[in-house]
């Protein structure tokens, strides 16, 4: 998968927000840094493009909080 098949407009509609999209991003390289097993094929390097393809393939998303105790 080329770097360009990433589209910003994607990623929008899938997470619903650019925060959420670069908070969910940033959680997730972490995690794939600290050995987390990657969700997708990739033969990239780069944790955080691997972290936006996963969400722009719907693999992983927010999780709304909505408890207001």
């Amino acid at each position: 998968m080329a770097e360009a098949d990433i589209s910003i407009e994607k990623l929008y509609d899938k997470v619903g927000s650019i925060y959420k999209m670069v908070t969910l991003a940033s959680k997730r390289a972490l995690e794939l840094n600290a050995g987390a097993p990657r969700l997708i094929e990739d033969e990239s390097d780069n944790i955080y493009l691997i972290a936006l393809r996963e969400i722009a393939e719907g693999k992983i998303s927010c999780k709304q909080n909505l408890d207001k105790s």
